[in-house]
């Protein structure tokens, strides 16, 4: 009987990690993905902005951006206070035409598309020294060109 219990929880327990993991959503940074709603939207919160943003496309489609590593959530109410989503958003980059160059304890990311460039990511080490810092700035400021360039900042009216 013990057996069969212990098997139970741990299918149980299988079951709700599953569960949670179907209702992440995956967000790559510098990417937008979209979610449709099954309801009109009143209210639309992201839980860290710095993490992710969210555009409102119209009443029912949502536009999330990656903007920075890490986890948040999302969560859209209708006109009655009533909750439609509540999921969390898991920025991440994307594997998709990368490279990692490893040699010893040094790691060299490059993204390639035909050619490949290089494209440091955050905690990369170079003998030693943090070498993302160096090359961080042009990757990290697009706000700032953007701005430079007449583009109103985000949230800007």
């Amino acid at each position: 009987m013990t057996r069969i219990f212990a098997l139970f929880a741990a299918v149980t327990t299988l079951a709700a990690a599953g569960a949670a993991w179907g209702q992440s959503l995956p967000v790559r940074i510098d990417q937008a993905s979209r979610v449709t709603l099954s309801a009109t939207a009143r209210d639309v919160v992201i839980g860290n902005p710095s993490v992710a943003d969210v555009t409102v496309i119209d009443g029912r489609n949502l536009l999330v951006m990656g903007k920075a590593y890490g986890v948040t959530n999302l969560v859209v109410l209708d006109a009655r206070g009533r909750t439609i989503l509540d999921r969390q958003i898991v920025v991440s980059a994307s594997d998709d035409g990368r490279i990692s160059f490893y040699r010893g304890p040094d790691v060299y990311n490059y993204s390639c598309s035909p050619r490949c460039e290089r494209t440091p990511m955050p905690g990369e080490r170079d003998s030693g020294q943090g070498v993302y810092g160096q090359w961080a700035g042009p990757y990290s400021d697009y706000p700032g060109r953007a701005e430079a360039a007449g583009a109103k900042p985000s949230g800007a009216k």
